[in-house]
């Protein structure tokens, strides 16, 4: 990295009150975090603590653990409405209370359902808003619950908050990036905070060589480093025999394998239609944090939640045209759990 490279990330750092890498190229575009409005009707802008200010030690015996889904909902399939509407409510509707939603595919399409969606706009921060473009036929968004989470963390003693939130692109075959955030944990003892940065990844798709999924990780996990704790999270497309290792070259630890080594954790493909075997596609790498629990959440078919599936009736098709059900997404998500500690 040339001596220009790494001033400019040392002012960019300094200025957005972020540490940033200096030992990678990346030139990060900040942005902002969003809250729906219902006055203007609109998801606007809010000021996150980029600062980085200490916050006050919490006064109750709130956990520091927070839980992350990450699920990659398919831009791909037909009938968006339908399966985008039905992961919402599957998602809301969990014993487990989500503190983090990552998405990948996210449609320009899917990406308006989630956003008019009157349960997120009631309760969930997003990393974008209504005039978001795709510059793909898909991207990557950030959901923050608002019951854990505040965006100034001074007003409120027992409040989690956001920190800064920005894009790296990184070389990719499909003009791919990374979304980062940052979010800040007060201490239970003292007015000191934890920082920890959270990626959000869709690396490149298909067994293209030369492969950028060992570059698009490694810089990743430098911005990870940076922090000091943190994790990536999303869909890794792991199709090369190289891939297998890539968690554990970085310095990161897999949370699967950490809690469950003796199962698949197929997140793709499990069902043996899909042109490849299957694979566990989706993965949870953690720095200087301690994975509690991960388990799979399985894509169900439209029409599954309330017991009504939406499929044609195989007395009305002829048999060259009878079709399987369509499911919520091609992937199923995971949901894990993790410590932050002190």
């Amino acid at each position: 990295m040339n001596i220009y490279a790494r001033v400019q990330s040392n002012i960019v750092s300094w200025k957005h009150g972020t540490p940033l890498p200096t030992d990678v190229p990346a030139d990060p575009k900040f942005q902002s975090w969003h809250q729906f409005d219902a006055n203007s009707q609109q998801w606007d802008p809010v000021s996150a603590n980029e600062n980085a200010e200490p916050a006050p030690a919490r006064t109750d015996d709130t956990p520091s653990d927070l839980v992350l889904l990450t699920w990659n909902i398919d831009a791909l399939s037909e009938r968006t409405q339908e399966r985008v509407t039905e992961i919402l409510a599957f998602i809301t509707q969990l014993d487990a209370k989500v503190d983090i939603i990552f998405f990948q595919e996210v449609s320009q399409r899917a990406l308006r359902l989630i956003l008019s969606d009157e349960r997120i706009r009631k309760s969930w921060f997003s990393t974008e808003h209504e005039n978001t473009s795709c510059t793909q036929s898909f991207t990557t968004m950030t959901l923050v619950s608002k019951t854990r989470f505040t965006s100034q963390h001074r007003s409120e003693k027992s409040r989690f908050a956001l920190g800064a939130v920005w894009r790296v692109a990184y070389p990719s075959h499909f003009g791919r990036d990374v979304l980062f955030c940052d979010l800040f944990v007060p201490s239970c003892t003292d007015s000191s905070s934890t920082r920890v940065r959270l990626a959000n990844v869709h690396l490149d798709s298909l067994p293209i060589r030369p492969s950028h999924r060992p570059r698009q990780l490694s810089i990743v996990s430098s911005f990870l480093r940076s922090a000091d704790r943190g994790l990536i999270a999303g869909d890794f497309n792991p199709v090369l025999d190289e891939d297998a290792v890539l968690i554990e070259t970085n310095g990161l630890t897999d949370a699967w394998v950490d809690l469950r080594p003796e199962e698949p954790g197929y997140t793709w493909g499990a069902d043996g239609k899909k042109r490849f075997p299957p694979n566990r596609m989706d993965k949870v790498a953690l720095l200087g944090l301690e994975a509690q629990e991960i388990r799979i959440l399985e894509a169900q078919p439209v029409g599954g939640l309330d017991g009504q599936q939406d499929t044609p009736s195989d007395a009305t098709i002829p048999d060259f045209q009878q079709t399987q059900p369509t499911l919520w997404s091609d992937h199923h998500a995971l949901l894990c759990s993790f410590g932050v500690g002190e």
